[in-house]
């Protein structure tokens, strides 16, 4: 998993609540195996019309955004199923972070996983940072999770908390199976001990 420490990147301004991780990741693509053009997934209903042509009202189909690593979104994002596609497609896309006032609590915990930083932020402060990126379109903001602060396009600091264990596997770029890895030497002694002394097993 890719370290997170510090990003300075465009932000896009979602201005929806309540998107579910179906509108990120539709359904009928979840048996799609990850690999090159897997981002086109992201958001694809919102995105494409049927014809598969983009529609140029969406965010990150504007030329301004489409550089987007940051995500200012709204209320509960990635609420519903647990399908962690949805987090794949984020990253794919080139997501590294999204901003919101809530996420769904499995998906927060997909992000996590992925190498990506959900940031908690109060609803009046997201809608400050999306209004600014309205104004300038193609801005960028800054993320230091070692401080834990997001830097708006107008330089005010906002302060977020996150669960130190998840704060330090993201600046260690540990994922399960690398956190693991870390103490194999300790399991594989315990292990054996194990064997040892109960062969039975």
């Amino acid at each position: 998993m890719q370290p997170f420490d510090k990003l300075t990147a465009i932000a896009a301004p979602l201005d929806m609540a309540n998107v579910d991780t179906n509108m990120i990741l539709p359904g009928r693509f979840l048996r799609r195996i990850r690999g090159p053009g897997y981002e086109r997934c992201l958001f694809h209903d919102l995105r494409f019309d049927p014809e598969g042509r983009e529609r140029p009202e969406f965010v990150l189909n504007q030329l301004q955004y489409r550089d987007a690593k940051i995500l200012v979104a709204g209320r509960n994002f990635g609420w519903g199923s647990s399908r962690e596609g949805a987090a794949y497609a984020l990253y794919d896309y080139g997501i590294r972070s999204v901003i919101a006032p809530a996420f769904g609590d499995i998906h927060h915990g997909n992000l996590l996983q992925n190498g990506m930083l959900p940031i908690v932020l109060a609803d009046e402060d997201c809608r400050a940072l999306s209004r600014q990126l309205h104004e300038r379109p193609g801005a960028t903001m800054h993320i230091d999770l070692a401080a834990q602060t997001v830097a708006a396009p107008d330089g005010t600091i906002h302060a977020f908390q996150i669960d130190a264990t998840h704060k330090e596997r993201l600046l260690q770029g540990l994922d399960d199976v690398a956190l693991v890895l870390q103490h194999i030497g300790e399991i594989e002694r315990a292990e054996a001990r194990l064997q040892d002394e109960m062969p039975w097993i």
